[in-house]
């Protein structure tokens, strides 16, 4: 191995090392960005992920949810897109506020998991700001 190549070798292993050691990667791939507030369009894909949120959540739970109206939307890059979905569904007759985290991966057949689904009144598990709905960076 001559200089050159030795000393390239050394650069690009001390600059991997401070990115790990910075937290700027983690397993071998870039951090997420932080999550952002975005505006609400009707009738989109946010719509249409509060809908399967819910479809996921009546097949899981046997319950019978109708989805009323998107209430806010935040966004996350991760390795696809992840949604952070506040909505109102009708439950029985009463209109209750319910939060999802929707993962979406494009270019993997369209793959889309929901990660979180619970009311808003469920949500005191833990520190407020433990809580990913209540982040923006």
């Amino acid at each position: 191995m001559n200089h050159k190549s030795s000393s390239s070798l050394i650069i690009t292993a001390l600059l991997l090392f401070a990115l790990f050691k910075l937290g700027i990667c983690r397993e071998g791939r870039l951090l997420a960005d932080d999550i952002r507030e975005v505006p609400i369009v009707k009738g989109g894909e946010q719509e249409a992920l509060a809908r399967f949120a819910i479809e996921e959540h009546d097949k899981n739970e046997h319950s019978h949810l109708e989805f009323v109206r998107l209430v806010g939307v935040k966004e996350q890059a991760v390795d696809g897109k992840m949604l952070y979905l506040t909505f109102e569904a009708n439950d029985a007759g009463k209109i209750k506020v319910y939060e999802a985290i929707v993962l979406v991966i494009p270019w993997k057949d369209n793959f889309k998991k929901v990660e979180v689904f619970k009311a808003i009144d469920d949500s005191s598990d833990g520190a407020p700001e433990q809580n990913p709905f209540n982040r923006v960076g």
